[in-house]
């Protein structure tokens, strides 16, 4: 799939702008094994970056101007660096809120012409918006010459997502499609954005399962769950929820209001599943991490308050399943995906049945895709 994208974007380069581009870059979307909800509470996030990616063909330009051709839109945009404005929400406005955030950070840009496509689901859980962030930050990067730091980058790409597209995201997507590398997901700090590579347990594989459910997070829950966790850090004494331990959750949480309650408990136990979780790929032990997804999804479910439906009836499918070890719904949740760990020899039986079993119970038709762990944002060529 990502070669056939590269040429993709290399021959629709040459079909628009008459040469070749001079570079190419890619992001990858990724899937998160554990740790929801609590990177914007400072927590630990354990994702992985998947082979599928954001692809942009450029070459620079000697002017301010930025152009950009999105294969999946079908549809041109232009915008000029020294004269940045807001628009309606867009996939324009993207490219457009990165390149203001790294203005912001004293990054002096050069213009580029580009064409992009990308195949990371759309609106699924799978992050495509920050892949495609910090494939646009790498374009800056070749045509502008700046160093590229993943951390740095990634919170530009956070910048440019919360206060110019209006998305209030933690770290987690950004900094996963920077720093991610082939093999391994990665224990993420979201306080100190430290990383630890964790390789995946031998003889399993990740299948991400789509519910073919959709959600536009802009406009969703996600920012009234935040404020929630908020109100919970206050009442802790504490700068986020990632400071209390489920000791101290456990001694005070009498005193919180039913909903607070249940999103801190959420929130504070899943800090120390996904700690947990690491640790348990390092020693290998596959049927621990799995047990930690099964519990992170009932806590997304019941205390969260963050799936959907679709989201519970294809975890169940999974489980039921031959050969899966544990699932959970991905993403910030109200649809789009899930994911499985299961054993590498029953992955294509695992896939028929539960694409059939959740086609039966949901009326709706999945999507199932065996991940491989992947690089973050690199310049291709």
């Amino acid at each position: 799939m990502t070669a056939s994208l590269q040429q993709n974007v290399v021959e629709t380069f040459k079909q628009r702008y008459g040469s070749a581009p001079t570079a190419v870059v890619r992001a990858p979307g990724r899937v998160n094994l554990i740790g929801e909800h609590t990177d914007y509470n400072d927590g630990f996030v354990l994702p992985m970056a998947i082979d599928r990616a954001s692809w942009i063909a450029l070459h620079p330009r000697n002017d301010s101007r930025v152009t950009l051709f999105s294969r999946n839109h079908d549809e041109f945009v232009e915008f000029d660096l020294a004269k940045l404005t807001k628009h309606a929400h867009h996939w324009g406005e993207y490219p457009k809120g990165v390149a203001w955030a790294l203005q912001e950070a004293g990054y002096k840009l050069n213009g580029w012409d580009g064409v992009t496509d990308c195949d990371v689901p759309l609106g699924a859980g799978l992050s495509s918006s920050a892949s495609f962030e910090m494939a646009v930050v790498r374009a800056f990067e070749v045509t502008s010459g700046f160093a590229w730091d993943a951390a740095s980058m990634a919170l530009l790409g956070q910048k440019a997502e919360n206060n110019w597209v209006g998305m209030n995201c933690g770290i987690m997507d950004q900094m996963i499609s920077a720093a991610g590398k082939k093999g391994h997901a990665l224990l993420i700090d979201c306080r100190s954005l430290e990383h630890q590579l964790v390789p995946l347990p031998s003889k399993t594989v990740v299948i991400i399962l789509d519910t073919a459910t959709r959600r536009g997070l802009v406009g969703s829950a996600y920012n009234e769950r935040r404020a929630q966790c908020e109100a919970a850090g206050r009442f802790f004494g504490v700068n986020a929820l990632r400071d209390v331990s489920v000791a101290q959750f456990k001694a005070k949480e009498s005193q919180l209001d039913e909903v607070t309650r249940k999103r801190a408990r959420h929130v504070v136990t899943e800090d120390e599943r996904t700690v947990q979780a690491a640790d348990a790929m390092r020693k290998g032990d596959a049927k621990l991490l799995g047990q930690l997804m099964n519990e992170s999804h009932e806590s997304l479910k019941d205390d969260f308050e963050v799936t959907n439906d679709a989201l519970n009836v294809i975890v169940e499918c999974a489980r039921r399943a031959k050969g899966c070890i544990g699932a959970r719904m991905t993403g910030a949740g109200f649809g789009g995906c899930a994911v499985a760990l299961v054993e590498k020899r029953a992955a294509a039986s695992f896939a028929k049945t539960v694409a059939a079993d959740y086609e039966r119970a949901a009326k709706l038709k999945p999507q199932l895709y065996v991940c491989h762990p992947s690089n973050g944002a690199e310049i291709v060529r």
